[in-house]
């Protein structure tokens, strides 16, 4: 009698699990619906929750398709729903064309629509060839637009060498832009030889500049001596210089 109890409470208990096992199922089941992510198996849900989920994942995938996203899945649409997001995509198209950021479909685009985003194209490249930023379609620009554009990107070749940048042409300068580059060059060579910034070539120097550099170079690491700086050459150092730094001669 004992043991029969013993087994039936051990019957009831598996059952019990059992249930609730289902219950978390269940559960887990509906938040993977709810989420949209996962797999949903209507058949665990009752009816009133399997008609809302449906519900919900409808207008999800409405707003999936309103917002351009690839998971939209068109075929589900009503009627006027699909038309609401040809609409969308259309202005979203549109944007794209008149700010000519993203790809432009200029097939989804009216008569007028079309003609106004011709317009800013042309505006937006004529503006690319007088910047050098972005692409620059000559072909596009009127003769009156091409000569203006010539002249701003030989003027802005020749700040570009006048500034010492790497897309500098010098086959584009004027002998006298050339020898005034040239000039620039020099000096901003020099000043980095005094100063020690950025790179010095020596060999574009004079005697007389040569010597100025040298003292410079002196002189900065007199200072760095100085400042108990790591880079200080004691070497360099005269003996006044070595006393001001140690308060003893160079041996």
């Amino acid at each position: 009698m004992k043991r029969g109890c013993v087994v039936g409470l051990f019957l009831t208990l598996l059952v019990s699990s059992a249930f609730a096992q289902g219950d978390a199922n269940k559960a887990q089941n509906l938040r993977n619906c709810l989420g949209g992510f996962g797999s949903c198996d209507y058949s665990q849900l009752t009816n009133a929750q399997a008609k809302e989920i449906s519900r919900l994942q409808h207008d999800r995938n409405v707003w999936e398709c309103l917002m351009g996203y690839g998971l939209c899945d068109r075929s589900v649409l009503t009627l006027e729903e699909a038309k609401q997001v040809a609409d969308a995509e259309r202005r979203r198209n549109l944007l794209v064309c008149e700010t000519t950021i993203g790809l432009c479909d200029k097939s989804l685009l009216t008569p007028s629509e079309a003609e106004k985003v011709a317009k800013i194209q042309k505006e937006q490249n004529h503006l690319n060839c007088e910047t050098g930023a972005g692409s620059c379609d000559h072909s596009l620009l009127s003769p009156a637009e091409a000569a203006e554009v010539k002249e701003l990107e030989r003027e802005h070749n020749l700040l570009e060498c006048q500034t010492g940048r790497t897309l500098c042409d010098r086959s584009l300068l004027t002998p006298a832009e050339a020898e005034e580059v040239t000039a620039a060059e020099h000096q901003r060579d020099l000043l980095a030889c005094k100063t020690g910034s950025g790179f010095c070539n020596d060999s574009l120097l004079n005697p007389s500049e040569l010597k100025d550099v040298t003292e410079a170079k002196r002189q900065r690491n007199a200072l760095a001596c100085e400042a108990g700086e790591i880079s200080c050459d004691r070497s360099l150092l005269d003996p006044d210089e070595a006393k001001r730094t140690t308060g003893k001669p160079v041996s």
